[in-house]
C-alpha cells in the first residue's frame, strides 16, 4: 500500500523552529535565557565602552593615579543581589518547564514506541501495533480535535547514545541497562531530522534519524502497510533463495521467510524507507547494491560485513530486496 510522503520540514533542524509541545517549551525557555544574557551583555559592554571613552588618556592629563575608592556598598549590593535574583528566576522557570515536560498526561490516542540505539542505527518498535522498523519513526499529528501524544521508551543495545530531534523534543540519553522515556506531540505534518547527540563510536555522525509526522488517516494507512507481510514477486524467488542461503538471515528479519535475525534492522518493508545505513545514503537500488556489496565503502566501520557475492548473486539479491515494500 502506498503512503503519500508528507511535506518535508526544514533541512537544518533548529530548536527555534519547534513543531511539538516539548520543543515549544524548550524554545520559550531558551528565549528567556537569551534575553537575560543579552541584557547583561549590553549593560556590561555599555559600561565598559563608557569607561574607555570617558576616562581615556587625553593630552595634558595629570599622570598621577586618581584618588582610589576602596569599597562601595551600593555597587557590592548591586552585583550580589541582581545575579541572585537572576539565578532565582532562571531556577524557578526551568523547574516549571521540567515538571511540565517530565509529567505529561496520556491522551486517548497515545502511541507507544520503543527505540533501541545500536552502533550505528536505531531500531524502532511499536509494541501495540506489532511493527518493527529502523531509523525512521512515524507518528500521527496532534491537533485540537484529536490530541495525540507519542511516548518513546529509549534503550541501548551497546554503548551510550542520545536521542535528539530538535524540532520535536529535547535530548534524552540512551544508556545501557537503563530505560529512559521521552515524548512528542507534533502539531505540523512533515519530516524532521534527528541525530544521535552522544559520541558513540566512529560512525556517530552518521547515526541519523528521520521522524515523519502524518495526518491521522495517513498514519493509519502507514500502520496497515507495515503490518502486512511483504508480497512475494515470482520473479524475485531466485533472489530470495540467495538471501536465505547466506549470512543475511543470521542478522535480519523478513516476515514470512525463515529470516528471523535480531542483530540488524528488520527488512520486511525495507523499500518503504527513504534512506539506508541510518541516513548514510538514499534508499535506491543503486545505493542498496553498493551497501550490500561492501557497507564499509559507504559507512566505514559498519558492523555489517561485506557479503562477497558474485555479480549475478548480488544482482538477484538486490532485485529481491527492492520488492520488500
Amino acid at each position: 500500500m502506498n503512503v503519500t510522503a508528507p511535506t518535508v520540514g526544514p533541512a537544518t533542524p533548529s530548536i527555534f523552529a519547534p513543531v511539538s509541545t516539548p520543543a515549544f517549551a524548550i524554545r520559550d525557555l531558551s528565549f528567556l535565557v537569551l534575553a537575560i544574557v543579552t541584557f547583561i551583555f549590553i549593560v556590561v559592554a555599555g559600561v565598559t565602552v563608557y569607561a574607555i571613552i570617558r576616562y581615556r588618556h587625553r593630552p595634558g592629563d595629570d599622570r598621577r593615579d586618581p584618588p582610589q575608592v576602596y569599597g562601595s556598598t551600593q555597587i557590592e549590593l548591586a552585583w550580589t543581589v541582581v545575579p541572585f535574583l537572576i539565578v532565582i528566576i532562571l531556577f524557578l522557570t526551568t523547574t516549571r518547564y521540567i515538571f511540565a515536560i517530565e509529567r505529561p498526561a496520556a491522551t486517548r490516542d497515545t502511541v507507544e514506541v520503543t527505540v533501541v540505539g545500536n552502533q550505528w542505527w536505531w531500531e524502532i518498535r511499536y509494541p501495540r501495533l506489532g511493527i518493527v522498523t529502523a531509523n525512521e519513526l512515524h507518528v500521527p499529528v496532534s491537533d485540537a480535535a484529536r490530541p495525540t501524544r507519542t511516548f518513546i521508551t529509549l534503550q541501548s543495545a551497546d554503548v551510550i547514545h542520545s536521542f535528539w530531534i530538535p524540532q520535536l523534543a529535547g535530548k534524552t540519553d540512551v544508556i545501557p541497562g537503563k530505560t529512559n522515556r521521552t515524548w512528542v506531540e507534533p502539531r505540523t505534518p512533515g519530516t524532521y531530522v534527528g541525530q544521535c547527540a552522544e559520541f558513540c563510536g566512529v560512525q556517530h555522525a552518521w547515526m541519523l534519524l528521520r521522524v515523519t509526522v502524518h495526518p491521522r488517516d495517513e498514519f493509519d494507512r502507514w500502520v496497515a502497510a507495515q503490518q502486512a507481510v511483504a508480497a512475494e514477486v515470482p520473479e524475485s524467488r531466485t533472489g530470495r533463495d540467495v538471501f536465505t542461503s547466506v549470512a543475511c538471515i543470521s542478522c535480519h528479519t523478513v516476515r514470512g521467510t525463515p529470516a528471523n535475525g535480531v542483530f540488524g534492522p528488520d527488512l520486511t518493508h525495507l523499500m518503504s524507507r527513504a534512506t539506508i545505513g541510518a541516513g548514510v545514503a538514499s534508499n535506491t537500488p543503486e545505493t542498496l547494491r553498493a551497501w550490500v556489496k561492501d557497507p564499509a565503502v559507504l559507512k566505514p566501520g559498519a558492523r555489517m560485513p561485506a557479503m562477497n557475492l558474485s555479480g549475478k548473486q548480488l544482482d538477484e539479491l538486490v532485485a529481491y530486496l527492492t520488492t520488500l515494500r
